[in-house]
C-alpha cells in the first residue's frame, strides 16, 4: 500500500529547496528558446499537446520532480483511488468519478453493487429518457415537444455542466446536434431565477433539479421559486421536472418529478460533470451520442494519467511543475487563459475544482501542515484578457504563472481574411506572442515601456474544440488537481470550508444570532 507522508518530510522536498533556479528569460531567448519549445512537450489524449517550454524548469529540475513523483508514489495512489480505496478520508468515502468514464482497474463493489455498472445504468436511463424527449414520446401536458432544458443547481451542479454546455453549444449548432437549448439557475439571488424564467418558454421547458442530498438550501429555494412560477402559468410542475439526486435522498421517490436519475456519495460535486449531473442536461441538450463522445475523451485522458513516467504523463507533469512553482518559487496564483471563446466559463469551473479541492491547511488525517497548498485560480478567455488584467501580468510586481489553452482551428469554420490573415490566425498569433512576451520581456530606456520578462507559462494545444477534446481537457485538470493533492498529502475530495457560512446563514434566517451577526442581519433587513 502507498505511504501517506507530509510533503516536507520527503527527501525530494529538501532537494527541491536547493535546486538551481532557472532564468526563463535567458532560456527562452533566441535559438535556445526554439529548441526548448521542441523539447519540452508531452502528447496528451485526443491529439492535445502540453508544452511547458516557458516554465522555469530545466533537465535538473525535471529530474528532481520525477524523483518527487516516485517518492510520493503518485502512480500508486492513483491506482489505489481507481481501485476503490477510501481516498476521501474526511468523509470516509471512495472517490469514483473516473468510473463514470471507464474502468481503469478492478471491479469496485460497494454493498454488493458494482459501481461501474451502476453509473453505466444511469447513463443508459438518461439516454433513453433524452431520446424519448427528442422523439416526442415524452411531452408536456398538451402533447407538445419540450424544446428547452433548465438546470437548477449550485457549485459543482452548475459550474462544470454550464461550462461544458457553453463550450459545445455552437459546435452542436454547426453539426446539427443541438436538440434543446439549455439554461442554468444557480444563485439563490431571486434575480437569477427570474431572469432565466423570463427568457424561457416554461410550457415547453424541462427543469432538472440537482441536489445529491436533496437538502441544499439554495437549490431547494430556487426549486420552490420555479415551481411557484410554473403554477402561476397554469402548469403542473411534476410534469416539467426531473431530479438528479442520490437514491436515498428525499427527492428520489418524490411524486414532484417525472423521474429521478441517481448519483452517489463517491462523486464530489466539482467532479460530477461526468455523472448524471452533467449527463442529464448535456444529453438532453446535445443528444446522448455527443455526451458519450465527451466521456470517451475524458476516459482517454484518465488512461494517459496512469502512465508511471511523469515525462510521458501530462497531468502528472503539469501537477509537479505547479507544485514546484507554489512551494519553491513562491507563486501563489495561476491564471487560466483559454484562447477560445467557447471556453469562456472553463476558468470558473477550474476555480472551484482547484480551490475547493486543494485549499487546505491540514493533511488528510486532519493534522496541521506547515507548507502552502493550492493556488488562487482566475482567468478569462483571450484576447479579452489582454485588454483587461494582462497589464498586471506583464508589469506588476506579482509574478503569476499562466496556463494557456489554444486550438489551431475554430469550432465553426467561419472566418474572414483581413490584412493577409484570418481571425483564427490572429487569435493564435496573439497567444504565441503572449507566451514569448511574458517569458522574454523587452528592455526599454523608458521605465513605463520596460518589460522584465521571466513570467512562466505553459500551453495546451489542440486541433479543434470537440466533445472528445473537451472531455480530455476536463479530465486532465481533474487529474492534475488530484496529483497535487497527493503530493501535499491533503484530502482533495471534501470541502468543509463551504459549510460554516451555510450553518450561520440558517441561524440568521431562524433569528438565532448574537454579536456581529445580529448587527449585519439588521443592516441587511433580515
Amino acid at each position: 500500500m502507498a505511504q501517506w507522508t507530509n510533503f516536507d518530510e520527503l527527501a525530494s522536498y529538501k532537494t527541491l529547496q536547493s535546486v538551481k533556479k532557472v532564468d526563463i528569460r535567458k532560456e527562452m531567448a533566441g535559438e535556445n528558446g526554439a529548441e526548448r519549445v521542441k523539447k519540452y512537450s508531452v502528447p496528451m489524449a485526443e491529439g492535445l499537446t502540453y508544452n511547458y517550454a516557458a516554465k522555469a524548469v530545466d533537465d535538473e529540475v525535471l529530474k528532481d520532480l520525477c524523483d518527487l513523483a516516485k517518492e510520493a508514489q503518485l502512480s500508486e495512489k492513483f491506482e489505489e483511488l481507481y481501485n476503490g480505496a477510501v481516498i476521501n478520508t474526511g468523509e470516509k468515502r471512495l472517490v469514483l468519478h473516473q468510473l463514470c468514464r471507464g474502468q481503469l482497474g478492478k471491479d469496485v463493489v460497494v454493498d454488493g453493487v458494482n459501481k461501474r455498472e451502476f453509473y453505466v445504468e444511469q447513463q443508459k436511463r438518461v439516454a433513453d429518457f433524452a431520446n424519448k424527449v427528442h422523439s416526442g414520446e415524452i411531452t408536456n401536458e398538451k402533447g407538445e415537444k419540450f424544446t428547452q432544458v433548465v438546470q437548477i443547481g449550485i457549485g459543482g451542479s452548475d459550474l462544470g455542466p454550464r461550462a461544458m454546455y457553453i463550450a459545445l453549444e455552437n459546435w452542436a449548432k454547426k453539426n446539427n446536434t443541438l436538440k434543446m437549448q439549455a439554461r442554468f439557475i444557480s444563485n439563490v439571488d431571486p434575480d437569477d431565477a427570474a431572469a432565466v424564467l423570463a427568457q424561457t418558454d416554461a410550457s415547453h421547458a424541462l427543469f432538472i433539479l440537482v441536489s445529491k442530498s436533496g437538502t441544499t438550501l439554495e437549490t431547494l429555494t430556487n426549486n420552490a421559486f420555479v415551481q411557484d412560477a410554473l403554477k402561476k402559468d397554469g402548469l403542473d410542475p411534476a410534469k416539467h421536472m426531473v431530479a438528479v439526486t442520490s437514491a436515498t435522498s428525499p427527492l428520489a421517490k418524490s411524486t414532484d418529478f417525472l423521474t429521478a436519475f441517481y448519483m452517489d456519495d463517491y462523486i464530489g460535486g466539482r467532479y460530477s460533470t461526468s455523472s448524471a449531473v452533467g449527463c442529464t442536461v448535456l444529453s438532453l441538450a446535445f443528444g446522448p451520442d455527443v455526451f458519450a463522445r465527451f466521456l470517451d475523451g475524458a476516459a482517454a485522458a484518465d488512461k494517459a494519467a496512469t502512465e508511471k513516467d511523469p515525462m510521458k504523463n501530462a497531468a502528472m507533469l503539469d501537477a509537479l511543475i505547479g507544485v514546484y512553482e507554489r512551494n519553491f518559487l513562491g507563486y501563489d496564483t495561476t491564471a487560466v487563459l483559454p484562447y477560445s471563446q467557447a471556453l469562456s466559463r472553463f476558468p470558473a469551473h477550474l476555480q472551484q475544482l482547484d480551490m475547493e479541492s486543494n485549499g487546505k491547511s491540514v493533511n488528510r488525517f486532519g493534522e496541521p501542515i506547515s507548507y502552502v497548498t493550492g493556488p488562487v485560480i482566475f482567468g478569462e478567455p483571450g484576447t479579452n484578457g489582454q485588454h483587461s488584467f494582462y497589464q498586471l501580468l506583464h508589469q506588476g510586481k506579482t509574478l503569476i504563472p499562466l496556463q494557456f489553452i489554444g486550438f489551431k482551428n475554430s469550432q465553426l469554420g467561419v472566418d474572414v481574411d483581413i490584412e493577409g490573415s484570418t481571425s483564427q490566425q490572429k487569435l493564435c498569433a496573439n497567444v504565441a506572442a503572449q507566451i514569448v512576451a511574458f517569458a522574454c520581456g523587452k528592455d526599454d530606456e523608458n521605465p513605463n515601456k520596460n518589460f522584465e520578462g521571466g513570467r512562466p507559462s505553459s500551453i495546451i494545444i489542440g486541433e479543434q474544440l470537440t466533445p472528445e477534446t473537451l472531455g480530455a481537457l476536463l479530465a486532465h485538470f481533474e487529474n492534475k488537481v488530484m496529483f497535487q493533492g497527493f503530493v501535499w498529502n491533503i484530502n482533495s475530495f471534501d470541502q468543509e470550508g463551504v459549510q460554516l457560512g451555510k450553518v450561520l446563514a440558517k441561524r440568521v434566517l431562524a433569528h438565532n444570532t448574537e454579536g456581529a451577526l445580529t448587527e449585519y442581519s439588521k443592516l441587511l433587513n433580515i
